[in-house]
């Protein structure tokens, strides 16, 4: 493939050289095929879209995107119309409700995008809510509006095309606010080559494979993957709305046996909520065998929910070795490591004392080891690195310390925070650097990076390291009334010490006699025999309500902050007695 320095010279050769190849086809609903773009459509829409732009008083540096659901295609073509008129894109989720036109004007203020792209019947939408609250966000009315699908691409050979090269800034990604407040990454054309170079030789694409998303455009998985790595890869791809999966997640995988794809993915929970929904009818009708990369990632990787989706999709020609755990982070533009194609997951089993202790001693299952799946190693010259939080001194292998990272996908810095961005990108171990933090915890064994948490939600009772994924797997399965992936755990500082809080959703089925004391109880013992921790409070939530960022992680912080305001949507609350004993749950 000949090189290109960014992404406009690469949809430029492909319209040329491949005008009428259809690269995305568009399932709005999720089963019928609503549109789709050739290389040459795409090429003549960015242009039309860019001369729009252009034609502005002051052509705008950044640009806010906010696109229903639906409109993929539309949002795809206003992505890379930015691009050709050397405007940043700055990606945002649709708005749905007053209080997500606040969060949209926060994003334009701290991104700065002096111009909105829309759709026409979502711009109206937008209009009709502004002018019922027109005190609510007064800055989307001062705001400029394109709706793009309205623009002809009869004036795209009025393009000028501005000088760009590999460190233009592309896009603005922002970070999911999983751990606080949403940051604006400055990914450039260079960071993000690299990093579709990097996925194209980890999955193996080529001409001849075919990719199948549902991920958010606005999301950095479904950006990357679902939007460049196509062009990148001169690839077809199928996409659908993720409101469409919500409604029906069977579609995922009824879209991927019916095109044929060949890669496809999400976050762990998209897998659970898949096995969980099979019957032997729906079964019957698939036929998996075409799923070469199987890839995970966006949140920690449960070695129990490989297991389960295999033995579930086996029978319809499902490999485990099609399996892909993999890490990565919007600050790397999106992949950072990723294993050997044909190989199956790599999971070790760790002493869960040794772990508490940030060491990573294998034991068996049989003696009670703690499954974590390898997320694979870095490619193309990147290097992870694993250092003391702290001190920031380097770990050897084994030991549970920060992950750096370094390499051609590491991102500009965040937008206008120039100390944020020195304390989290130019980290340097001796003479090695720059590094990147990325907040998160794991540990290399073999080469290989194995994932345990992120830093900021570490929480400490007597002593001991607690993550809060493992204290919410515990929770989720101690009682049937609490929803599978829907529970946040988190601490909050009573008379000087560090406390217990978990959240949970509850099944709808159990809300009309919903048993408080019960379902207390069983969280309470299933904690105190499996982590040997108590519970400071429980709050039983309303099925569908717990904070989430767009790719599905549980926003802990979030949860917590609600939890001490008191806006939690809770059916149910408990709180520890002072006089209560915790040890007589152990029966000591």
């Amino acid at each position: 493939m000949p090189k290109h320095l960014t992404l406009v010279e690469l949809l430029q050769h492909r319209s040329k050289t491949r005008p009428n190849r259809v690269v995305y086809t568009f399932l709005a609903d999720g089963e019928t095929e609503s549109g789709s773009l050739s290389y040459g459509e795409l090429d003549r829409q960015a242009r039309a879209i860019a001369v729009q732009l252009q034609s502005l008083n002051a052509c705008p540096s950044q640009a806010i995107l906010v696109y229903p659901y639906t409109a993929g295609l539309e949002f795809i073509a206003a992505f890379f119309g930015c691009l050709y008129a050397k405007v940043a894109a700055v990606t945002d989720n649709p708005p749905r409700s007053a209080k997500s036109l606040l969060e949209l004007q926060e994003r334009i203020e701290s991104s700065g995008a002096t111009v909105a792209l829309t759709t026409q019947s979502l711009l109206t939408q937008i209009k009709n809510q502004l002018a019922k609250n027109p005190e609510l966000a007064p800055k989307l009315n001062s705001l400029p509006w394109i709706a793009t699908d309205t623009i002809a691409t009869a004036g795209a050979p009025e393009w000028i095309e501005p000088k760009l090269d590999g460190d233009t800034v592309a896009y603005m990604q922002y970070t999911s606010g999983s751990t606080g407040t949403p940051k604006g990454v400055m990914v450039s054309h260079g960071n993000i080559l690299h990093n579709s170079a990097v996925i194209y030789q980890c999955f193996q694409h080529s001409s001849s494979t075919t990719g199948a998303m549902w991920l958010p455009m606005f999301h950095d998985m479904g950006l990357v993957g679902g939007v460049i790595q196509p062009i990148y890869s001169d690839r077809p791809t199928i996409l659908m709305s993720p409101v469409a999966l919500i409604q029906k997640p069977w579609r995922w995988l009824e879209a991927i046996s019916r095109y044929r794809a060949t890669t496809s993915g999400g976050p762990n929970f998209a897998y659970d909520l898949l096995w969980r929904q099979a019957t032997p009818e729906k079964l019957a009708n698939l036929d998996l065998s075409c799923w070469e990369v199987a890839f995970s990632g966006a949140e920690p990787v449960r070695a129990e929910t490989l297991d389960r989706f295999f033995e579930t999709f086996a029978p319809c020609g499902f490999r485990r070795e099609a399996f892909y755990p993999c890490y990565g982070i919007a600050e790397a533009t999106l992949f950072v490591s990723g294993g050997g194609k044909d190989s199956p997951p790599v999971v070790k089993y760790l002493d869960p004392a040794a772990l508490e202790e940030n060491r990573a001693v294998e034991v068996s299952p049989e003696d009670g080891g703690k499954a974590i799946v390898s997320c694979g190693k870095a490619w193309f010259g990147d290097e992870i690195a694993i250092a003391d939080p702290e001190t920031l001194t380097p770990l050897p292998e084994n030991r549970v310390g920060e992950i750096l990272i370094s390499g051609a996908g590491v991102a500009k810095g965040y937008w206008q925070q120039p100390e944020e961005t020195e304390r989290t990108f130019e980290v340097y171990l001796g003479k090695r650097g720059p590094f990147l933090r990325s907040g998160d915890l794991g540990f290399l064994s073999g080469g290989e990076l194995f994932i345990t948490g992120r830093i900021k939600e570490l929480m400490i009772f007597w002593g001991r390291n607690r993550y809060p994924q493992e204290i919410e797997q515990t929770v989720e399965k101690s009682h049937p009334a609490l929803r599978f992936g829907c529970g946040a755990a988190f601490s909050i500082e009573i008379e000087g010490e560090e406390k217990l809080v978990v959240a949970s959703e509850v099944e709808r089925s159990y809300l009309r006699e919903l048993n408080v004391e019960e379902i207390v109880g069983a969280i309470r013992q299933a904690l105190a025999e499996e982590k040997t921790v108590d519970v400071w409070a429980v709050a039983l939530l309303k099925t569908g309500t717990i904070p989430k960022t767009t790719s599905g992680k549980i926003k802990r912080r979030e949860c917590r902050r609600q939890f001490l305001d008191g806006s939690l949507p809770a059916v149910g609350e408990w709180r520890v007695p002072k006089a209560e004993n915790f040890l007589e749950l152990l029966n000591l």
